[in-house]
């Protein structure tokens, strides 16, 4: 298992929540490697011919991606994984906007003109802030940047011509 890699108490919770495999598409791999591979490549965002061989042929990392992306599956997932984290307790929905930190326009005084640095463990590890996270929000959260990411896909395949063959 790389840094980064689904646990096993999140690939537990996660996986009753994957779609059941028909036979249009073919099968899949090993499930848990493609979804590692897709986190991986959300995470770090290397091309897709740059994956790692142990996420398997970066070819069937991609094709799941794209077509989870094309028809909705990754929006249906983090929405069935939001509400049973949600029955459990692990969200709290409370939000508390302060004006202190509230980000203000770029041009207002005292902007930053580098960013700032990321707070690391002594051992260069994790960010702290994300110590305190339950493996729920963890996953959660994953699963937002990927659907963050099929969004951009979309947006970017509507922008773009239909190829003629």
């Amino acid at each position: 298992m790389g840094r980064g890699d689904l646990t096993d108490t999140e690939w537990e919770r996660l996986r009753p929540f994957l779609p059941v495999g028909n036979r249009r598409c073919g099968r899949w791999r090993d499930r848990r490697q493609v979804i590692d591979g897709i986190l991986h490549r959300v995470r770090t965002v290397v091309h897709w011919r740059d994956l790692p061989e142990r996420f398997g042929p970066w070819r069937s990392v991609y094709e799941r991606h794209r077509l989870g992306s094309a028809d909705g599956t990754w929006e249906r997932l983090l929405q069935q994984v939001q509400t049973a984290a949600d029955a459990a307790g692990d969200i709290d929905w409370d939000i508390s906007v302060d004006s202190t930190i509230v980000r203000a326009h770029q041009h207002a005084a005292g902007a930053r003109t580098t960013p700032p640095l990321a707070l690391t463990d002594s051992k260069g590890g994790e960010a702290l802030e994300h110590q305190d996270e339950t493996p729920r929000q963890s996953l959660v959260g994953r699963l937002m940047e990927v659907v963050r990411e099929a969004r951009t896909w979309a947006v970017h395949a509507a922008a773009s011509p239909a190829e003629s063959i």
